[in-house]
C-alpha cells in the first residue's frame, strides 16, 4: 500500500527553509521580549571570556566564575572563534570579571551566534532528505515527498527549540555534525564519516554514548566485507583501512588535545570532563531508570517514618530533591556508584551493538543500534541530564518513517521526552509559548504520521497508539495543569516546592522506560526475523 504524502519535491528544499526561517523569527522574538534568561548565557559569555583572554594554558585552571570550561578542546576553539565577532558586539563581555554580563549587545551576540551556528543543522538535514529520499531503486524507500515531513520533524524539533533557542545552547550546531556523519554513512564515505564523528565528540563528550555504534558499524561494514547471505567473510578483514580509520582519530584528538598534552596538563583536562563528584541525578532528576529508584526509595522511606524504622532526621538528610547536584545516599535502597551505572550502561547498549553485528545490515540499521546506545546511556547514566533526551529523539526521527511501529515509538518518546524539557523554562511569561510550540509540534507530527502509514481513527486512540498508550499521553494535560497552575493555587509552592518537578519526572520515567521497551524489542525482533530467513534460505 503506498503512502499517502505530499509528494512535491520542491519542499525537499523549501521545508527546510521555513523551519530555519521559523527559528529565526522565533529567537528574535524572544530576545526582544527580554524574557529570563537561564545560567547558560552567563556559562558561554564565561567561556567567550576565559578563550578570549587568556593563553590556552590556563583555559582549564580558570575558576574566577563558577562555570569553569567543562567542554573538550575543540569546544574551547569554537568559543574562541566566537570570541572573535564578540568582540564587535561588546567588547565588556570579554572581560572576566565582568560575571553576570548581559548588555543588551551581548545578549544579541549570544542569540545570533545560535542562529548562525544552526547553520550546519539546517545543511545537515536537507543532505539526510536527499539520501533518505533518493534510492528509488530501494522497494522499501518512501517515495520523495517524504523528505517534507522528515525535513519538518529534524528543523521543528521542540527540543531543539526550547533548549537552543530559549533557554540557550549550542546543541543545534552539534546536531548539524552528528547528522553529517549519519549522512556520510548514508553514501557509504565511511572515512568522512569518522572524520565528522570524531570531531563531534572532541566538541562534546557526552556524544561518547554512541560512539560504540559508529565502532561497530565501520569495523563490521568498512574493514569486513560480507558474505552472500550476509555473514561476515573474516578472511577479508583489512587491516589497512583499520589503519586509516585510526589515522584519523588520532589526528583529530591530537588536534584537539596535542596542545594539552604537550603543557602536561591532560588530567586537568580530563578532571573537567569528568566530574564524577556530582551525585546520581541533576537537581530535576531526568525522567530515566534512576529516577524510578529515586521514587521508590523515598516512597519505602514515607512507609517506615510511619512505621517508626526511620527517624525524620534521616528522612530529610537523604534529601535529593533540594536543587542541588552533590552526592546523596538513599535512605532505604542501596546507594548507586558510578561504576554500577557503568555496567547498566553497557548492558543496555550491548544487544543494539550484537545485532547490528548479526543482523542489522545498512545505514538505517545503524540509526537503529545508535538510537539504541543512546536510549541505553541515558536511562542508565550518571548525573544524566534532562536534555539528553534530545540525544535520543533525534535519530530516532529519523526512524520515524521506516515503518509504523516506529512511527509509534517516535510519537510516543517525542511526546514524552518534549514534554519532560517543559521545567527548564518556568517564567509565567513563557509558559503559553513553550506549551503551544509543544503541542504544534506534536500536532504535526501525530497527524502526518497517521497520513503518511494511511491509519484510519480507532475509537478513543490517537494516531498509532493503543488505548492504553493514548490514555498516558493524555495524562500529559492534567499534569501540565496541576505542575503550571493547581499547585501554586492550592498553596503547597513553598512546602513542597519541588513536587512538580518530582511529579513530572516520574510521570515521564514510565513514557521512556515503556517506550524504551517497545524500541527495544522492534529492533530486536527484526533480528531474529534476520535470523529466521537466513536459515529458511540454507535449508
Amino acid at each position: 500500500e503506498e503512502h499517502v504524502i505530499l509528494p512535491d519535491l520542491k519542499w525537499k528544499i523549501v521545508g527546510p527553509c521555513l523551519g530555519y526561517l521559523r527559528r529565526l523569527s522565533f529567537s528574535l522574538y524572544h530576545h526582544n521580549l527580554f524574557f529570563s534568561r537561564s545560567t547558560d548565557f552567563e556559562v558561554h559569555r564565561n567561556w567567550l571570556a576565559v578563550t578570549n583572554s587568556l593563553p590556552l594554558e590556563k583555559w582549564y585552571f580558570e575558576k574566577t566564575s563558577e562555570w569553569t570550561l567543562d567542554y573538550p578542546p575543540m569546544f574551547a576553539w569554537f568559543e574562541f572563534f566566537l570570541s572573535q565577532f564578540a568582540r564587535f558586539f561588546d567588547p565588556n563581555m570579554l572581560v572576566l570579571r565582568n560575571l553576570k554580563y548581559a548588555s543588551f549587545n551581548t545578549i544579541l551576540f549570544q542569540r545570533l551566534s545560535v542562529i548562525v551556528t544552526d547553520l550546519v543543522y539546517v545543511f545537515a538535514v536537507k543532505g539526510f532528505c536527499d539520501c533518505y529520499s533518493g534510492k528509488k531503486t530501494d522497494k522499501d524507500s518512501p517515495s520523495n515527498g517524504s523528505s517534507l515531513i522528515l525535513a519538518i520533524l529534524l528543523l521543528g524539533n521542540f527540543g531543539l527549540i526550547l533548549v537552543d533557542h530559549i533557554h540557550f545552547q549550542y546543541n543545534g550546531f552539534l546536531f548539524g555534525v552528528m547528522l553529517l556523519s549519519i549522512v556520510r554513512i548514508y553514501q557509504g564515505r565511511h572515512m568522512e564519516a569518522a572524520l565528522w564523528f570524531t570531531t563531534l565528540l572532541n566538541l562534546k563528550h557526552i556524544y561518547l554514548y554512541i560512539a560504540p555504534a559508529y565502532f561497530v558499524y565501520l569495523l563490521r561494514h568498512y574493514c569486513f566485507n560480507s558474505k552472500k547471505d550476509g555473514g561476515v567473510a573474516w578472511k577479508s578483514f583489512s587491516l589497512q583501512r583499520v589503519i586509516h580509520l585510526g589515522f584519523i582519530v588520532v589526528m583529530v584528538f591530537g588536534v584537539s588535545f596535542g596542545p594539552f598534552i604537550a603543557a602536561g596538563q591532560i588530567g586537568q583536562v580530563l578532571s573537567r570532563l569528568f566530574p564524577f563528584k556530582r551525585g546520581l541525578c541533576h537537581a530535576y532528576w531526568a525522567p530515566n531508570v534512576w529516577a524510578l529508584y529515586n521514587m521508590a526509595d523515598k516512597t519505602l522511606a514515607i512507609i517506615g517514618a510511619k512505621m517508626g524504622k526511620i527517624s525524620k532526621d534521616e528522612l530529610q538528610g537523604a534529601s535529593m530533591t533540594g536543587g542541588l547536584v552533590q552526592e546523596y545516599s538513599h535512605t532505604v535502597l542501596p546507594s548507586i556508584p558510578p561504576v554500577v551505572t557503568l555496567i547498566c550502561t553497557v548492558v543496555a547498549i550491548l544487544p543494539g551493538l550484537v545485532h547490528q553485528w548479526m543482523y542489522l545490515k545498512g545505514p538505517r540499521g545503524f540509526v537503529k543500534c545508535l538510537t539504541l546506545c543512546a536510549l541505553g546511556a541515558y536511562l542508565f547514566g550518571w548525573h544524566v541530564h534532562e536534555k539528553a533526551i534530545i540525544i535520543v529523539i533525534i535519530p530516532l526521527s529519523l526512524l520515524a518513517l521506516d515503518g509504523e511501529k516506529y512511527g509509534r515509538i517516535f510519537l510516543l518518546m517525542s511526546t514524552v521526552g518534549h514534554f519532560s524539557l517543559l521545567p527548564l523554562i518556568f517564567t509565567k511569561a513563557e509558559t503559553p509559548i513553550k506549551i503551544c510550540m509543544l503541542v504544534a509540534y506534536q500536532g504535526f507530527a501525530f497527524i502526518s504520521l497517521n497520513k503518511y502509514y494511511n491509519r484510519k481513527s480507532q475509537g478513543f486512540s490517537l494516531p498509532l497508539l493503543n488505548k492504553l498508550e493514548s490514555l498516558y499521553t493524555l495524562g500529559l494535560v492534567p499534569l501540565l495543569l496541576y505542575t503550571e497552575c493547581v499547585h501554586r493555587l492550592i498553596g503547597l509552592q513553598q512546602r513542597l516546592p519541588f513536587l512538580p518537578l518530582m511529579m513530572t519526572s516520574v510521570y515521564c520515567a514510565i513514557g521512556v522506560v515503556y517506550t524504551s521497551g517497545l524500541l527495544y524489542k522492534t529492533v530486536l525482533m527484526e533480528g531474529r526475523l534476520v535470523k529466521g530467513q537466513k536459515d529458511l534460505k540454507q535449508q
